[in-house]
């Protein structure tokens, strides 16, 4: 099932926590080789997770992670504007309706449909939160992802080449979008509403966050 945890909801879901840093840590430093901090439990923790962030995690039947991405407001401070402001060629993505979506992680062994599952996720806080836009940094193994999924991104710049490269890109929200991605996933787009729902209410919500 998804689940849409603030970081302060966190404490609350201990094992699914531990499981997502600590599959965090499996995926970008041992998989994929990245320059992250992992910290004495095994965790890949950075400093936006102390900013009270939003997480799209899938939940697996036994309660560990499965799948997870991290969502914050573009209006406070994002991985964009602070690491990779070289993609944006001088643009600064600073806007109430345009959310940062970093982190995306799969746990060893989770189902095949767990990528499109969360992407419904992104789908579905973008419709929820009625946001217009995704932005996000993302390497080139990503790319066929998205194209397979049927959500590809506006590239707004890209550096490197072949496997080393990574893009910045810009994902439009629509309802159209949460539905394709729900079909995609297997998963029912009025199930995905309750869940989300189930988290923050009916009506306009706002995020809480830290600062």
């Amino acid at each position: 099932m998804l689940r849409f945890l603030t970081g302060e909801d966190l404490v609350h879901y201990p094992r699914l926590r531990d499981s997502m840093f600590t599959d965090r840590s499996c995926q970008f430093r041992k998989r994929l080789n990245w320059e992250v901090r992992v910290d004495e439990r095994g965790w890949e923790r950075d400093e936006y997770d102390d900013l009270n962030p939003l997480y799209v995690i899938w939940q697996m039947p036994d309660g560990r992670h499965g799948g997870s991405m991290r969502f914050l407001p573009t209006e406070g401070p994002t991985m964009v504007a602070d690491h990779f402001a070289s993609l944006a060629a001088g643009r600064r993505f600073r806007h109430p309706k345009v959310w940062e979506c970093t982190r995306f992680c799969i746990a060893e062994g989770a189902p095949s449909n767990i990528s499109a599952a969360l992407m419904l996720g992104g789908a579905q806080v973008g419709v929820g939160f009625g946001l217009a836009r995704a932005i996000g940094v993302f390497d080139a193994r990503m790319v066929r992802i998205y194209r397979l999924l049927g959500w590809q991104p506006v590239i707004l710049g890209t550096e490197g080449e072949g496997a080393e490269a990574i893009s910045l890109g810009l994902w439009e929200f629509s309802e159209e979008i949460r539905r394709k991605m729900a079909a995609r996933a297997g998963l029912s787009p009025n199930l995905a509403t309750a869940w989300f729902e189930r988290a923050f209410g009916r009506g306009t919500v706002t995020l809480p966050r830290a600062g």
